[in-house]
C-alpha cells in the first residue's frame, strides 16, 4: 500500500433514487477507506441540470444514512475540500479549462454538426481506422479563434491529445492490466457551447482537487478512463489508482433492472431489511472475506475489506441468498434488542400496541423469544403476535384451522377436559411447563393421540394451528383470557 493517504469518494448523480449497483459502490468506497483509515467522501455530480434535483439528493442522502454509510466528507459535514455538489464547483472547471487553453493543452473548435457528421462520413468511406474527430480546429490561429470567439461564434473546447502519446496503460486493481489504443483518442470536448464541462473533465478536476487517491467504481466507467488519463495528464496531476467493479446481475444473466424486482435502495428498506443485513448482502456481490464466510458483520467488513478480493466476474443479485441472510442478521439479535427495533415498532405500527405503551420487561421478552424465531421480515411479527394481543372475544378463527382441529368427533370432550386441567392451575403457576404438564396427562386420559389434543388447544386459545409453542403463547396471553377462549371454542367443537 502506498503511503499516500487512502481518500476514496462516491460521486452518484442525483437524477433518481439510489440504486442496488450505485449502493454497492458506496458500500466498497466506504469499506476501503474504513480499512486503510482513510478518508470517505460523498460528492453529489449534480451537473444534468434537467434531471439533477434538490429532492433526489436528499433521496440519496437519506439512503446513506439508512446504509450507515457514514461519510468524513461531504454534504451537510463539510471538510477542507468543498464544495462538495458539482454545482457549486462550476469556476473551478472554468478556471481549471482556461489554464489548459493558455498552456496550450487545450483548443477552441467551431466545428458544427454537420461538419462532424461530414467528416466522420468521409473517413468511414475511405476505410480510415481514426473516425474520431479530424483536429480541424487544432492549429487554428489564436488571433482568429479570439476573433471568431469575439463575433460571438459557437465553440466547444476541446483537449489537445499529444501526438507522440503512445498507449494508455491503465493499472486497475481489480481488472489488472488494461491497454488502450490512444492513435483512437481524439481530441476530445472538455467544455460544451453553452459553457458546461463534459463528465469526463469534471469529475477529473474534482477528482485532482480532493486529491483522490482510489476511484472504485463500475466497470461501465472503464471505457471513460484513457480520456480521464489524458486530463489528468494535461493537469499534471497524479493518476489515482482505479479500480472497476462488474456490473450486478438478474437471475436470467442481464443487467438489473425493474422486471427484476426492487432495484433501489428506499424498497429494500420499506421492505424491512435490515441496513446490516442488507450491506452484508450487496458486499457479497463481487467481494468475499476467504471464499467461504457468508456472515460479515459491518466492522468485519470495515477492517478486512481489500481490493484483491473483488472479482471482475459480474455478480447475480439472489433475493433467496439476501432473505436468508435477513433471517440470520434477525436470528442473531438478543431478545431485548429484537423487541425493542423490531417487535415492538411492529406492533404499535399494526395497532395492537399503543404509542408509549408499557410492558412488564420479562413478558416482552418472553414474547420476543417465541416471535424472533419465526421472524424473516419485520411484518412477520404481527401475524405471530396477533393471537397473544387478542382477547376471547376479539380472537379470529381460522376456518381450515377450525375444521382441521376442532370439528372432529370428541374434540368438544378433549376441550372439556383441557378446561377442567387449566381451571386447576393457581394464576401464580401459570407458567409453561405447568401448562405444558396439565396438558400432556390428558392424551392418555381421553385415549386421544397427542397430536389431536394439542391441535385442539392450540386452535382454541391461538385461532390457528401455526402459531409458536402452546405452553409459552398461553403463559403470554394470560389464565383469566385462555379459559375463556376454550369454552368460546367449545361451540365449534363436536
Amino acid at each position: 500500500m502506498s503511503e499516500t493517504p487512502v481518500r476514496v469518494r462516491f460521486a452518484p448523480s442525483p437524477t433518481g433514487k439510489l440504486h442496488v449497483g450505485g449502493a454497492r459502490t458506496a458500500i466498497y468506497n466506504w469499506a476501503f477507506a474504513r480499512a486503510n483509515h482513510g478518508t470517505f467522501i460523498l460528492r453529489i455530480d449534480d451537473t444534468d441540470p434537467e434531471r439533477s434535483t434538490e429532492e433526489n439528493t436528499q433521496i440519496i442522502l437519506r439512503a446513506m444514512r439508512w446504509l450507515g454509510l457514514d461519510w468524513d466528507e461531504g454534504p451537510e459535514v463539510g471538510g477542507d475540500f468543498g464544495p462538495y455538489k458539482q454545482t457549486e464547483r462550476a469556476q473551478m472547471y472554468r478556471d481549471a479549462a482556461q489554464r489548459l487553453w493558455d498552456e496550450g493543452k487545450a483548443y477552441p473548435c467551431f466545428c458544427t454538426p454537420e461538419q462532424l457528421a461530414a467528416d466522420r462520413e468521409a473517413a468511414q468511406a475511405r476505410k480510415d481506422p481514426f473516425q474520431g474527430y479530424q483536429r480541424r480546429c487544432r492549429d487554428l490561429d489564436p488571433e482568429e479563434a479570439r476573433a471568431r470567439i469575439a463575433a460571438g461564434e459557437p465553440y466547444v473546447l476541446r483537449i489537445k491529445v499529444p501526438e507522440d502519446r503512445g498507449d494508455v496503460v491503465v493499472r486497475d486493481a481489480v481488472h489488472g492490466e488494461v491497454t488502450f489504443n490512444a492513435r483512437e483518442l481524439d481530441d476530445f470536448v472538455i467544455f460544451r457551447s453553452d459553457g458546461t464541462p463534459t463528465y469526463n473533465f469534471a469529475t477529473v478536476v474534482d477528482d485532482a482537487a480532493m486529491q483522490i487517491s482510489h476511484v472504485i467504481r463500475g466497470d461501465d466507467h472503464l471505457s471513460n478512463t484513457p480520456r480521464q488519463v489524458i486530463v489528468y495528464e494535461a493537469l499534471g496531476a497524479p493518476v489515482p489508482t482505479f479500480a472497476h467493479i462488474s456490473m450486478i446481475l438478474g437471475a436470467d444473466g442481464k443487467k438489473l433492472s425493474k422486471r427484476h424486482g426492487a432495484t433501489n435502495v428506499e424498497e429494500y428498506r420499506d421492505a424491512g431489511y435490515l441496513s446490516d443485513a442488507f450491506v452484508n448482502y450487496l458486499a457479497l456481490l463481487g467481494w468475499s472475506l476467504d471464499g467461504e464466510t457468508t456472515i460479515v458483520p459491518r466492522d468485519v467488513l470495515a477492517r478486512e475489506f481489500s481490493l484483491d478480493h473483488v472479482s471482475k466476474n459480474p455478480a447475480t443479485f439472489d433475493p433467496k441468498k439476501l432473505d436468508w441472510i435477513q433471517a440470520e442478521y434477525i436470528r442473531s439479535m438478543s431478545d431485548a434488542d429484537f423487541a425493542d427495533k423490531i417487535m415492538l415498532p411492529e406492533l404499535v405500527e399494526a395497532g395492537l400496541v399503543g404509542e408509549g405503551a408499557e410492558f412488564d420487561e420479562a413478558w416482552v421478552d418472553a414474547l420476543a423469544a417465541i416471535v424472533k424465531p419465526r421472524t424473516k421480515m419485520p411484518a412477520d411479527v404481527v401475524g405471530v403476535c396477533a393471537p397473544v394481543f387478542a382477547t376471547a372475544d376479539t380472537l379470529e378463527y381460522d376456518e381450515k384451522s377450525v375444521a382441521k382441529g376442532l370439528a372432529k368427533e370428541g374434540m368438544g370432550a378433549v376441550l372439556d377436559a383441557a378446561r377442567e386441567a387449566l381451571e386447576a392451575l393457581p394464576a401464580e403457576d401459570w407458567t409453561p411447563t405447568a401448562i405444558d404438564a396439565a396438558l400432556e396427562a390428558l392424551p392418555e386420559q381421553l385415549d386421544v393421540k397427542k397430536r389431536l389434543v394439542f391441535q385442539a388447544v392450540r386452535v382454541a386459545v391461538c385461532g390457528n394451528l401455526v402459531s409458536p409453542p402452546l405452553g409459552e403463547t398461553m403463559a403470554l396471553v394470560g389464565r383469566a383470557d385462555c379459559l375463556p377462549r376454550l369454552e368460546r371454542a367449545r361451540a365449534m367443537a363436536l
